[in-house]
């Protein structure tokens, strides 16, 4: 039986962007396959009353540290984006549009994101630096701009968001093994003894 890895993100999460740069490996490393799952953070919180640990200066600071530290393991670049919290409302209605309507684009258009955000610094929820930075990846601003306002997009967004929340998720990034559950990409080790049984 193949196994399977669900993935729920958001963009703006830095420890989502951590766990996206292992999991393609590691799920290549066992054979399985990785689903993705974006949904809008901003909604899980709302829904389940939890918070940015940023919201808190003591953890916020922790936390910052603890990320460069994983960075670090991982051999990955990483810095804070300008205007951090960043609103990924556009970003990721735009992302599972792409899931949607072009599932070929998919990928590279994960990795043009979540590396103009945590790699190259960008401040993505402005409108001008995200046209730039899709058009260096060769996208097209207004074809992600008519995505991130077509309806069935909103509503997907919203759908897998609440399925989200109704599977026990309160914060990004989650994995799903079979029906286990795994928050934060500190949590991979779990994952991969997971996919190893």
């Amino acid at each position: 039986m193949s196994k399977t890895v669900e993935f729920y993100f958001d963009l703006g999460s830095p420890a989502s962007y951590l766990a996206w740069t292992q999991l393609p490996a590691l799920c290549a490393q066992h054979g399985a396959t990785l689903v993705y799952r974006p949904m809008l953070l901003g909604g899980v919180f709302q829904a389940t009353g939890n918070a940015s640990p940023a919201m808190i200066p003591a953890k916020g600071r922790y936390m910052f540290t603890d990320l460069d530290r994983y960075a670090r393991r991982y051999g990955v670049p990483f810095g804070m984006p300008a205007g951090f919290p960043v609103n990924t409302l556009t970003l990721m209605r735009g992302v599972i549009g792409m899931q949607l309507r072009s599932p070929a684009q998919f990928d590279a258009l994960l990795a043009a994101l979540f590396r103009g955000l945590w790699e190259q610094q960008r401040n993505l929820s402005d409108a001008a630096t995200l046209a730039a930075t899709l058009s260096l990846a060769g996208f097209d601003p207004a074809a992600f701009q008519a995505l991130a306002v077509d309806g069935e997009v909103k509503a997907e967004l919203k759908r897998v968001t609440e399925e989200a929340v109704a599977r026990g998720v309160f914060g990004a990034p989650t994995c799903f093994v079979g029906g286990e559950m795994f928050f934060g990409q500190d949590r991979l080790d779990f994952v991969e003894e997971a996919l190893s049984r």
